[in-house]
């Protein structure tokens, strides 16, 4: 076996295992110990910490509106990124009227090591005058449970697939430049 095929071999059981201890409910992934629906991966690609940490600097440079306002840590010594952002979530009425249903807020991680980096993608909330875990949703048991909810917990999944689809697109490797000879 390749050294290649043993850190992609490897990078496969570490998926599993992080994969492993995530649920899946209401079919977003539920982490097993936080009860927070919770995105995660390990992504093998080639690379390095610091290469990682400059391609997410660029996607995240190009993906929020304000970066800087986004990124709570930004530590290329330890190959680590946090960030805290917002999104809409909407009404559609029963004409198809799309109306402001309110904000989610939520948290990402972004880590690097040699081959591969990890995304975390986790403590959504509902912001109102109090916060409120958008996994609360997820009861249809609670005595205010409405029929929104679920649209508003596909919307979520939605923007987070999105996200790690975008993210994943930013982090791959960049052509090398070729030498202008003449």
């Amino acid at each position: 076996m390749t050294i290649r095929q043993t850190v992609l071999f490897v990078g496969a059981i570490v998926c599993t295992i992080n994969l492993s201890a995530q649920t899946m409910v209401s079919g977003l992934p539920v982490d097993d110990v936080t009860k927070l629906i919770t995105y995660q991966e390990v992504v093998q690609e080639e690379g390095d910490k610091d290469s990682f940490f400059n391609s997410a600097i660029g996607w995240i440079n190009q993906y929020y509106p304000n970066p800087v306002d986004v990124t709570k840590t930004r530590d290329p010594q330890t190959g680590k990124i946090e960030g805290l952002h917002r999104f809409k979530i909407k009404n559609t009425d029963a004409d198809g009227l799309v109306t402001d249903a309110g904000v989610i807020q939520y948290e990402f991680t972004l880590e690097f090591k040699e081959g591969r980096y990890r995304y975390i993608l986790t403590n959504f909330a509902f912001k109102q005058a109090s916060r409120i875990p958008v996994e609360r949703w997820m009861d249809k048991k609670d005595p205010q449970y409405n029929a929104n909810w679920d649209s508003y917990l596909t919307q979520v999944d939605e923007f987070a697939k999105e996200w790690i689809k975008s993210l994943k697109a930013g982090m791959k490797p960049k052509p090398a430049a070729k030498d202008d000879e003449w």
